[in-house]
């Protein structure tokens, strides 16, 4: 626990009032996952996965997407060496332990494409050579809002189910937006970011967030949301077992950066919105008056909660 109050502590420097969004990082990174980040322009999403990456001590890279990127900018490409006459293998920015996707929604669906292998399998396949990737890997992805943006292209729903977590961000409150004045002014925070976080240390903690205890009570807990969705009169496209995975996963997480070796019901509230809002698709009628926020508000709602056990 030591490190991840580390984390935070360097990650504090820079960002204000992001204590819940960093959790839900460390969550992802720990058990393997990647993040959407969602909002309006200049809400910190890029400083967020910046300040994230410089507190490990891996190789970050980012991507700035636009629609002119092709897959192969992304993954790499097999190139003629004139001088010794072979073809030799050029990894893309995709190899890295952090990959920063920024603005993921103005690629083209056939480059957001490039990113399914990487993100499930942790391998990319160049021209038929496969090449696997050094744990840990994480994809933290940013978009703008995609209704309110020219050029975009929305991410399909097997992409979005790739992602363990969306995070949408709010605008901060008046107090919090006074401190990034004070902050920011006369210096720049994140230069005085330490990495506080080992490449071995990431793989160790993941194994022990594996290792929390989740009951069968808790487990049925799960699955009542999860095919809830896929029954609910609101939902056209429901979530799918992959979604029951990542509510657990998150959820051991969740338990673990509290300290405790167990999951609690109450883990599996804090983190199922941000599991879950990005899997399901409305119905055109219920789109009209509702967001997935409220759904999946009133559909958690309606599951009675189990009793705690260990």
């Amino acid at each position: 626990m030591t490190h991840l109050i580390d984390i935070k502590r360097e990650m504090n420097k820079v960002l204000v009032g992001k204590d819940k969004e960093i959790d839900l990082l460390l969550i992802a990174l720990l058990q393997e996952g990647h993040v959407l980040l969602e909002s309006v322009p200049g809400t910190g999403k890029t400083l967020l996965a910046k300040t994230f990456s410089q507190c490990i001590e891996g190789m970050f890279k980012r991507i700035q997407f636009t629609p002119d990127v092709l897959p192969s900018d992304v993954t790499g490409i097999q190139f003629f060496n004139p001088k010794t006459q072979e073809f030799e293998l050029r990894t893309g920015p995709v190899v890295a332990n952090v990959l920063l996707a920024d603005e993921i929604n103005r690629a083209t669906p056939r480059t957001q494409a490039s990113l399914l292998e990487v993100m499930e399998e942790k391998q990319i396949t160049i021209d038929g050579e496969t090449v696997l990737l050094s744990p840990p890997f994480i994809v933290v992805a940013t978009q703008n809002p995609i209704e309110s943006q020219q050029g975009t292209f929305p991410l399909p729903a097997a992409q979005l189910d790739r992602f363990l977590l969306k995070i949408p961000f709010t605008y901060p409150d008046f107090k919090e937006e006074r401190m990034i004045l004070g902050r920011f002014k006369s210096k720049q925070p994140l230069n005085e970011v330490e990495s506080v976080l080992s490449l071995s240390e990431v793989q160790s903690l993941s194994k022990l967030v594996k290792e929390v205890h989740v009951s069968a009570d808790i487990e049925s807990y799960i699955l009542q949301m999860t095919r809830g969705t896929r029954e609910h009169e609101w939902i056209e496209l429901g979530a799918s077992p992959r979604a029951s995975l990542a509510l657990l996963k998150a959820s051991q997480g969740q338990a673990f950066i509290e300290g405790r070796d167990f999951v609690r019901p109450e883990d599996v509230l804090e983190v199922a919105p941000y599991v879950l809002q990005h899997r399901i698709q409305l119905t055109a009628e219920a789109s009209l008056t509702k967001s997935e926020e409220e759904v999946i508000t009133t559909l958690i709602d309606s599951i009675i909660l189990p009793v705690e056990t260990r």
